[in-house]
This record gives C-alpha cells, structure tokens and sequence, in this order.
C-alpha cells in the first residue's frame, strides 16, 4: 500500500510527498481543504456553463442576423417597400 503522500505505482521513484507539497503551495491544505477544492470545482462549472451560454448566444445573433439579411433581401427583390417604376 502506498503511504500518505504517495502516488500509486510509485515504484521508488521519489514521488513521496509530492501532492502534499503541491496542494501546500496551491493553499489547499488543511481542515478546509475539501471546502476550497469543492469550491473549485463549482467555479469551474460556472466558467464552463457561462462560456456554452456565450457560444449559444453568439450562434443565435449569428442566425438572427442571417435570417433578417434574407428578409431584407426578398423585401428588397420583391418591392416590397418603395413602390418604384
């Protein structure tokens, strides 16, 4: 079994504490380690449904966008508005 600190499988390698020392340096250490990386991971959600909602907001001006230029275009070849000769 590996010890604490330990990666799995670590043959030996000198990986002995080494994700103790990184979550140390990151600040997620502690009694409130598993608050803060819960934390994380919420922000994380919220960063990634804000960029899908950007993306689905950009795609729908994009389609609005084309869909009016349409419209304008048979208005326009079908004289709709401005009576002419």
């Amino acid at each position: 079994m590996p010890g604490p600190g330990e990666f799995p499988g670590g043959g030996g390698d000198g990986v002995v504490g080494v994700p103790d020392v990184a979550l140390a340096n990151a600040g997620l250490d502690g009694a409130e380690a598993a608050l803060d990386i819960r934390d994380l991971r919420s922000l994380l959600d919220c960063i990634r449904f804000v960029r899908r909602t950007a993306v689905q907001t950009a795609v729908h001006l994009i389609t609005t966008g084309v869909m009016l230029a349409l419209l304008a275009g048979i208005a326009i070849k079908l004289r709709i508005f401005g009576g002419g000769p």
